[in-house]
């Protein structure tokens, strides 16, 4: 009888510890623990965010490339040691915000020791800089945990590069359990924000290999970008605007930009190659801006969830470029 109550007890206690590592994200899920957690995120992006709106761009960028690799888990704010973490990758050498990240941290860490995640600082001040500058705002559950891998070679596998054409892009997204409706959706992203020339000049000088320009590419926008932008293939230092012209502006410009033939990327240009997902721009651009508010922040806030660790999983990380020691 004492035997069989032990290992009723261990079973017992099994459960409970499976049940914590498998804890869900909640909305409030600081309240007890660091009841200001949020409000230090916010006054923070408010009071940095509007010097710099164009970080705005850059956090949502961090959000999806930290997403898209083995979940919203922080990995990609990890420093390199004897492994070269996703930090390092091709797609995250153009990445900008870790300071920003940083900075919210300590004080958070100041406020709460070891409490708030970085995943969840991640997911809190992107939203939170997205809604500063005038765009949509969507429900951010907490209670991430923080990743302690990061592998240069996964992120560069996984994370949907501006060259991929539709087919990879849904394949891609499928893989993280996002449909061909949140693939349109995040893509809305773009409307804010700049990229380098090197992430798409190929379509201006040399498409297929023989100095020719990418045929889905509107000309006289090409011949735009030559002349004011990119005035070489090589360069890799000058700055275009992901929708010109509102690139500050959270809106409905870049689809109405990619019906002209004139979406910066491939991919971009690769949404208007599938019926379904043109189905998708066509319904936004005859809707209202609220209703992409709405749905964007629908799809964030699904992305969001994606690969998330909780409960005794991961750890909560006292500097976010480094695990704990």
């Amino acid at each position: 009888m004492g035997k069989l109550s032990y290992a009723g007890l261990l079973i017992l206690a099994f459960l409970a510890l499976l049940g914590h590592a498998q804890a869900t994200l909640k909305m409030g899920f600081y309240d007890q623990s660091c009841p200001k957690a949020e409000k230090i995120v916010l006054e923070y992006v408010k009071q940095h965010i509007s010097r710099v709106p164009t970080l705005a761009a850059q956090l949502i960028r961090m959000n999806f490339h930290d997403c898209f690799v083995t979940g919203c888990d922080a990995s990609v704010l990890l420093n390199s040691t004897s492994n070269q973490a996703e930090k390092d990758a091709i797609p995250n050498q153009t990445l900008r915000g870790f300071d920003f990240i940083d900075r919210v941290k300590s004080l958070l860490e100041s406020e709460c020791p070891g409490v708030v995640s970085c995943a969840d600082i991640i997911s809190l001040a992107t939203r939170d800089s997205i809604v500063v500058t005038g765009g949509p705002t969507w429900r951010v559950p907490t209670g991430r945990r923080d990743g302690t891998i990061s592998n240069i070679t996964e992120a560069f596998n996984q994370i949907p590069a501006p060259f991929d054409n539709f087919t990879t892009l849904q394949s891609s997204f499928a893989s993280k359990g996002l449909n061909v409706k949140d693939l349109v959706l995040l893509s809305g992203g773009h409307t804010i924000g700049i990229a380098h020339c090197t992430s798409f000049s190929n379509r201006l000088y040399n498409f297929t290999g023989v100095g020719d320009e990418d045929p889905s590419l509107d000309s006289e926008y090409a011949a735009v970008l030559r002349r004011n932008k990119c005035r070489t293939q090589t360069d890799n230092t000058t700055l275009a605007e992901m929708d010109p012209g509102s690139f500050r502006t959270f809106d409905l410009s870049y689809y109405q930009l990619l019906l002209k033939r004139r979406g910066l990327f491939e991919s971009d240009a690769a949404l208007t190659t599938d019926s379904t997902s043109r189905s998708y721009i066509l319904e936004l651009l005859n809707g209202p801006l609220s209703k992409f508010f709405e749905e964007f922040g629908l799809a964030m806030e699904k992305m969001g969830r994606m690969g998330v660790i909780t409960g005794s999983v991961g750890e909560i990380r006292k500097n976010c470029a480094l695990v704990n020691s």
